[in-house]
């Protein structure tokens, strides 16, 4: 990868100064954006559980409780290509426990088709207005179909068939074909008796995790890591069974 390197001095103009139209920056100043945050230090001795897992409840049901959060479970999933391309995308969490984390998508998606190629995956929980984050690394299976049969016909109607039409990750002509085709499965489906069928490329997939980090923003960006791992890694302290826990520099 080439490394272009401007002195310090014209490097700070280059982020400060207005942009002009012929350079290749936005007029958009980035460089001063910054919050601070307000939290209480996040100490090893404070915490609830040494269960990342239970830890990690903790923390949801805290966001979830408060209410300021729009969408508490959207998390970023984080897949990679065979040859380690990677992509990213927001997709919403829709269940956890020991087990792993669920979220269910078309199999024939980007990310489908990603995660066939290599399972190991990501996903990133950020809470803004509670300044933390959750970083949780694992590998993906496929949920069985009885588990992806049942949560597809608990979702509304309208989304039941939204699915069927979607072709998720494939180009469509435009908005009025894929609207047209969605009116004209809705009226073949307008007996609300009549079960949509499940399309055989959707369901779900559970994320075993092997690392969860933990991170609380704290002022002057001495921010707060913990991570957990599920293999034991020297200098790291015992935390639940199967878990070890160490804390990393901000």
């Amino acid at each position: 990868m080439r490394i272009v390197r401007l002195p310090l001095k014209q490097l700070l103009r280059a982020l400060h100064k207005p942009s002009d139209r012929s350079s290749n920056m936005t007029s958009v100043q980035l460089a001063d954006m910054r919050k601070p945050y307000v939290s209480g230090v996040f100490l090893e001795k404070d915490l609830p559980t040494g269960d990342p897992i239970e830890l990690f409840e903790r923390w949801f049901g805290e966001v979830k409780d408060a209410g300021i959060m729009y969408e508490p479970n959207a998390v970023v999933l984080a897949t990679t290509t065979k040859s380690g391309f990677p992509s990213s995308r927001m997709v919403l969490l829709k269940g956890f426990g020991k087990d792993g984390f669920v979220f269910f998508t078309n199999y024939e998606s980007r990310k489908g088709r990603e995660l066939e190629e290599n399972p190991n995956a990501c996903l990133l929980f950020y809470w803004d207005k509670h300044h933390r984050q959750v970083r949780v690394e694992g590998t993906v299976v496929k949920t069985s179909q009885e588990v992806s049969e049942q949560y597809f016909h608990s979702r509304p109607r309208e989304s039941q068939l939204a699915a069927v039409v979607s072709k998720q990750s494939a180009p469509v002509e435009s908005r009025a074909v894929l609207e047209a085709q969605y009116e004209a499965l809705k009226s073949q489906y307008a007996d609300s008796s009549k079960e949509v069928p499940k399309p055989h490329s959707w369901g779900g997939y559970c994320l075993i995790p092997s690392n969860m980090e933990f991170w609380q923003g704290h002022s002057s960006r001495m921010h707060d890591r913990l991570v957990f791992r599920k293999a034991p890694a020297k200098g790291t302290q015992e935390a639940a069974p199967g878990w070890v826990m160490e804390r990393l520099y901000p």
